[in-house]
């Protein structure tokens, strides 16, 4: 079960915590957790994983939950999986502990934005490779419920957007083996 028992920040103190989100790498990003989510609002800490063409996250329930952005409600392929800037996570979570509350699967210390990874670009993670892709990650009721509405406010704003705060999706492009402490290079 997730633990979602602590205060909310408010956006003044959200809004303090940008800079030091700002100053994540544009390249070489340290690839900070890796979480499996085997069935609804349960989080597996990993140390490595397989990421693959088919199943995404090895172990994960992306594959099996219906998505409300297909046709037959089929899973996307462009959300297989979600990736977070990790100072992102931790400003709104505030503690290391609460960040697989997020609901990403990879939480990479790296600039995120539109600008520095445009849909279409690729990422080299330990063996895999996954590629940005167009649909945006916004912060829904989940997120409110764990991290307050200012905080969904904050990573929906015009700002949050752009520095896609609430982190993007991605497909895999190439299966591989990937742990943590592997950095993310742009190919």
């Amino acid at each position: 079960m997730i633990d979602t028992l602590l205060s909310h920040l408010t956006t003044e103190e959200l809004q303090a915590g940008l800079d030091h989100v700002r100053l994540s790498p544009s390249d070489g990003g340290v690839l900070d957790l890796i979480v499996r989510r085997p069935t609804v609002n349960e989080r597996e800490l990993l140390e490595d994983a397989e990421l693959s063409l088919i199943e995404g996250l090895v172990g994960d329930t992306w594959n099996r939950r219906r998505s409300k952005s297909t046709p037959d409600g089929s899973p996307n392929i462009e959300m297989q999986i979600t990736v977070i800037n990790s100072r992102a996570a931790k400003l709104v979570a505030r503690d290391e502990s609460r960040w697989q509350l997020a609901g990403d699967q990879l939480y990479i210390d790296m600039d995120l934005s539109t600008a520095n990874l445009p849909a279409g670009t690729r990422l080299a993670l330990g063996e895999a490779v996954i590629e940005v892709t167009a649909p945006p990650h916004l912060g829904c009721q989940k997120f409110v419920a764990r991290f307050g509405l200012e905080a969904m406010k904050f990573v929906n704003s015009p700002v949050g957007k752009e520095l896609r705060l609430r982190g993007l999706h991605a497909r895999v492009v190439q299966a591989g083996r990937i742990r943590q402490g592997d950095r993310a290079y742009k190919v």
